[in-house]
């Protein structure tokens, strides 16, 4: 059905890079969901009033706010695909996961008014009535809900839009609040047992719950977050692969939006190739890396030695030596600069995250002291920094 849909109204929808073409699956989306969740809305208003049940009531309410969270969702993926101006020289790509904030929060808000009238329907209980239609709705609703979340999940995979992983997270919330809805309407058909007001908290707190993770999911790539490792691999390895370089490190991300990404990474090139050389593979590196990754790509050019054996000799000790301290624990930028009677090591540590300051000056004192032990004319001077890649 989704694959259906896509085909007849998404021109090229195979082209999910092109902006025109994800405002193309954000209307559509945002069409079927509205048209679904005014559809149940009016459904289990209706039933709700006629049944007296604040349970079906309060989840008639959430399907309401999933439509005007269809609509925020549109406009979201419509202002994301708008192109870079003076303002904005990065694009607007970040304009989608504040659309699915907004959505976290009507969510948030909607569970917390259902909690409120959940608890006053406990402290002032009303009498319901049993109505079987009303039991079949709600499974029918159940159904819709369950596709919708499919619909959503597999359109925010394809074009990678945080509004409708948001949309697909909330719609199995409500497969789980409308399921226990059906629960409470059952129960009290059976056996009499008003549980209504009950049910409407552990909907509601459900809800609740359910925009809460939302919120984080969408202000996490806001914050920021660590590079995905397979992409990290990825590029790593492409730039590793030209002829020229022998190595890479700080490779750094900046996501700008759902199909806007800028990455910076050091590049090691041998120190005695001339460097307009090094910087003709470079320029090669950053125009393929575009084509390739989508991602603009800027790299700095570190020359390091490839030939000098004993510069290669002391960076081997230096290398085992970290090893044997911390595996976690790796090395680049090594240079050495050696005199009459002192040969100084310079190199950049990175460590873990978690590691505090004290614990990298114990890195830097013991990797110092082991190396003065192989050679006492050795003078480190280290820098410990964190990475913002993927962690060994």
């Amino acid at each position: 059905m989704t694959d259906f849909l896509v085909r007849i109204f998404v021109k090229d929808y195979k082209n999910t890079e092109d902006t025109h073409v994800r405002t193309r699956y954000g209307l559509m989306a945002s069409v079927v969901g509205i048209c679904c969740n005014v559809l149940l809305f009016t459904a289990k208003l209706l039933m709700g009033l006629l049944i007296n049940s604040i349970s079906v009531m309060a989840d008639a309410f959430n399907n309401l706010s999933d439509a005007a969270s269809s609509i925020i969702g549109f406009i979201g993926v419509k202002m994301a695909g708008k192109p870079a101006d003076e303002e904005h020289p990065f694009g607007h790509g970040r304009v989608e996961y504040i659309a699915a904030f907004i959505v976290a929060f009507l969510v948030i808000q909607v569970g917390f008014s259902l909690f409120k009238t959940s608890v006053d329907k406990i402290l002032h209980p009303e009498e319901m009535s049993f109505h079987t239609i009303s039991v079949f709705i709600l499974i029918l609703s159940v159904l819709v809900k369950l596709w919708m979340a499919l619909f959503n999940r597999t359109l925010g995979n394809r074009i990678q839009s945080a509004v409708m992983k948001a949309t697909a997270a909330d719609s199995m919330g409500d497969v789980i609040t409308t399921s226990s809805t059906i629960l409470s309407v059952v129960i009290y058909g059976i056996w009499g047992l008003n549980i209504d007001g009950i049910v409407g908290v552990v909907v509601s707190v459900i809800v609740m719950w359910a925009g809460i993770r939302i919120a984080k999911d969408t202000l996490t790539p806001l914050i920021g977050e660590p590079i995905d490792p397979k992409l990290y691999h990825e590029i790593t390895e492409f730039v590793e692969a030209y002829e020229g370089i022998v190595g890479s490190h700080d490779l750094i991300v900046h996501n700008y939006g759902p199909t806007r990404s800028m990455a910076s990474i050091h590049a090691e090139v041998p120190n005695d190739v001339n460097v307009e050389v090094s910087h003709e593979v470079i320029d090669r590196i950053e125009r393929e890396a575009l084509k390739k990754f989508g991602i603009f790509l800027v790299i700095h050019m570190d020359p390091v030695e490839t030939r000098d054996s004993k510069v290669i000799e002391f960076g081997s000790m230096v290398k085992n030596v970290i090893q044997q301290t911390d595996e976690r624990v790796t090395f680049h930028d090594f240079r050495m600069i050696e005199g009459k009677d002192q040969i100084n090591l310079i190199f950049d540590l990175v460590v873990p995250r978690e590691y505090d300051r004290k614990k990298r000056e114990w890195l830097k004192e013991e990797i110092t002291k082991k190396v003065t032990e192989i050679d006492k004319r050795c003078c480190l001077v280290i820098t410990a920094e964190s990475g913002f890649g993927v962690e060994k």
